[in-house]
């Protein structure tokens, strides 16, 4: 079932950000495909702007549950076609997001199901299990995945992420496929 999103509010902190009786978070390179799969979510077009440039998320992008539970879309990491001076700024909120914020459950990092966790992808997830910030990985753009190559995409990336295979999710953003499974662990984050 989609997730009733409405967009809240941007802000460049955490402390920015209104209360919330719960949150999860998004958080991936650039490109990978997150404003996409919020809208997927949503089951909306144009909830969370997505664009072919990378680096358009540029602010902690709040949206809300009717119950007033939280998802936050965070800025991609890596490559993005904005100035180095703002770029530079990302990494200490960002991490402040995700170490400082107290209503924070989760965090789903989005992985390219195509290309495989790259070293960013590999370096935030070191960082999360180090800095102790529970984190699922969802694997992004399965469609793109050739059905042939499947089975031992699904095995390097689980392996590459130090994590066995079921415990990643697959999803396609563009078709569909694994958005009912997402939204249905959201849910039981964010309404329980």
């Amino acid at each position: 079932m989609p997730l009733q999103l409405a967009f809240v509010t941007s802000a460049k902190r955490h402390t920015d950000l209104p209360d919330s009786p719960g949150e999860v978070a998004f958080v991936g390179r650039s490109n990978v495909g997150k404003s996409s799969l919020i809208n997927a979510l949503a089951n909306r077009r144009q909830l969370a702007k997505v664009s072919n440039t990378p680096g358009r998320t540029q602010l902690l992008n709040m949206f809300a549950l009717p119950n007033g539970a939280t998802l936050v879309d965070l800025p991609g990491y890596g490559y993005a076609a904005v100035p180095g001076r703002e770029r530079a700024g990302w990494q200490p909120m960002i991490e402040g997001y995700l170490l400082e914020r107290e209503p924070l459950s989760l965090v789903f990092v989005l992985v390219d199901g195509e290309i495989g966790p790259t070293k960013l992808d590999l370096q935030m997830l070191a960082w999360l299990h180090g800095n102790s910030v529970p984190y699922q990985i969802v694997a992004t753009k399965l469609d793109k995945v050739k059905p042939s190559k499947l089975a031992g995409r699904r095995q390097q990336l689980a392996r590459a992420c130090l994590l066995d295979e079921g415990d990643v999710l697959w999803v396609s953003a563009s078709k569909g496929t694994g958005i009912d499974r997402l939204q249905a662990h959201v849910n039981t984050l964010l309404t329980t």
